[in-house]
């Protein structure tokens, strides 16, 4: 069984209710719950916001937050599954947003460098990855929802 799988099924099990907010996976992360059958008993709301815009409207996210970091930063990653638990009521929200490439990089934000947030019984976790820059666009939206699954795996293993 996968770890998506693995995580899919103790959140059923366990009747935890989540939510997602996606920029650089752009509904990746919604579409791998929402293939599970039975994830409409869970699974709340999936938000797009990819633009600063779209955050700040759909999320809440502080205008002087992005200003002052960066839409690509742990800040407003942290931001985003934070303000998402508060809208949703979710237990369990997560967030992404990143460079997926091949171009929007710079030298102090490159391409392949993501942000994944979770919020879980009152916290809020934070990673940063960086995905090397021969990974294609695809590659990097790819392996930032597996390192979504892990990252909650570990959270939860961790109760």
């Amino acid at each position: 069984m996968t770890v998506e799988s693995k995580i899919i099924k103790y959140l059923l099990n366990e009747n935890i209710t989540l939510s997602t907010a996606e920029s650089c996976t752009g509904g990746l992360l919604a579409a791998k719950f929402t293939s599970k059958p039975g994830i409409s008993k869970i699974y709340k709301s999936g938000f797009i916001t990819y633009s600063n815009d779209s955050k700040i409207k759909h999320l809440k996210i502080s205008p002087n937050t992005l200003k002052r970091y960066g839409a690509v930063s742990r800040q407003v990653c942290a931001q985003m599954c934070f303000q998402l638990h508060k809208i949703t009521k979710s237990q369990l929200t997560f967030s992404t947003t990143g460079v997926a490439g091949p171009d929007g990089g710079t030298k102090l934000k490159p391409v392949g460098l993501v942000f994944i947030g979770v919020y879980f019984k009152k916290k809020i976790y934070v990673e940063q990855l960086k995905f090397g820059p021969r990974l294609s666009r695809a590659q990097i939206q790819k392996g930032t929802v597996k390192e979504c699954f892990q990252m909650v795996s570990e959270i939860l293993n961790g109760l």
